[in-house]
């Protein structure tokens, strides 16, 4: 990433559809089994899209949830097809726009959820605890510090917004009235079992995972499927272990350098978001790199 120069704001491929633009991706169809999905480095907080990209965040965004849906197969199938997006392309000029930030994937149903797991109180988990005592309608001990570590992990779901709008975290009962008993304990199981697995991944490379996000749909057969992108830096706060301390809000991997500097600002978290000065821009970008080299540090460079 730290070669990159020229950002990815926006992809127009010549001869496909774009069947959707989302907050960082844009997807097309390649036909009425599979999707290509470009990772972009535009940049979202607070889910609005802010004005300023991050030159090469596309690429680990890509790279990362790639290494992740290798490792976690065996828990739960993913949307990954084995087909080499440049292959896709016939322009050598948009074959080297997408590399390395694009999938191919199979096409599935999205299911109207996002399904938090955290592992720590930060966030709107904390602001939540700090109202009423508990986060998604479980309840909690009192006294629980900013960053303290839960008892245990959560699944804590929210609504999934579009861009510009924000997501609402909701309770179990919720999640079972939106997609139904049987599959709110499928999402909810494979998220904890993910989660798990991550975690202990990260902990031996000196990473917190403090909380993260999945989504998943269902295929053809109705069978549960991960999609759109997993432990990255934007659907995750990573912390460095060494640095972690329980009542601050501790030093992130992730984008949370962009959130406490917006947060210094007289922002109501509407768009058009602001101008991000370019120190803030990157630093963002390092800790992104930091975070994908660490995460992957026992890996040979080339097995990206």
């Amino acid at each position: 990433m730290s070669a990159v120069t020229t950002a990815v704001v926006r992809t127009d491929l010549d001869g496909l559809d774009c069947v959707h633009r989302g907050k960082v991706r844009d997807s097309y169809a390649l036909d009425d089994q599979r999707l290509l999905i470009v990772a972009t480095d535009r940049l979202s907080a607070y889910d609005v899209v802010l004005p300023d990209p991050i030159a090469g965040k596309g690429i680990v965004l890509t790279q990362l949830s790639n290494f992740w849906f290798a490792r976690t197969a065996h828990l739960i199938r993913n949307h990954l097809t084995p087909t080499d997006p440049v292959t896709v392309l016939p322009n050598p000029v948009q074959r080297n726009q997408v590399e390395r930030r694009a999938v191919v994937v199979r096409r599935l149903r999205p299911l109207p959820i996002e399904a938090v797991v955290r592992g720590y109180l930060i966030g709107s988990g904390y602001k939540d605890y700090q109202a009423t005592g508990a986060v998604c309608g479980i309840e909690l001990p009192a006294g629980l510090r900013l960053a303290e570590r839960l008892p245990q992990p959560l699944f804590t779901p929210a609504t999934k917004a579009a861009a510009g709008d924000h997501d609402e975290n909701i309770d179990f009962a919720t999640v079972r009235e939106a997609i139904g008993a049987t599959l709110a304990r499928q999402v909810r199981d494979a998220s904890l079992a993910l989660y798990a697995f991550a975690v202990e991944h990260a902990a031996q490379r000196g990473i917190i995972i403090a909380d993260t996000k999945f989504e998943f749909g269902l295929d053809d057969n109705d069978q549960l499927v991960l999609m759109d992108e997993i432990l990255t830096p934007d659907s995750s706060r990573f912390w460095p272990a060494d640095t972690y301390k329980a009542g601050t809000s501790p030093l992130s991997y992730d984008k949370q350098y962009v959130r406490d500097y917006l947060e210094t600002l007289d922002w109501d978290k509407t768009p058009p978001g602001p101008r991000l000065p370019p120190q803030i821009l990157a630093r963002t970008a390092e800790r992104y790199e930091e975070a994908w080299q660490v995460l992957i540090a026992d890996l040979p460079r080339q097995s990206q």
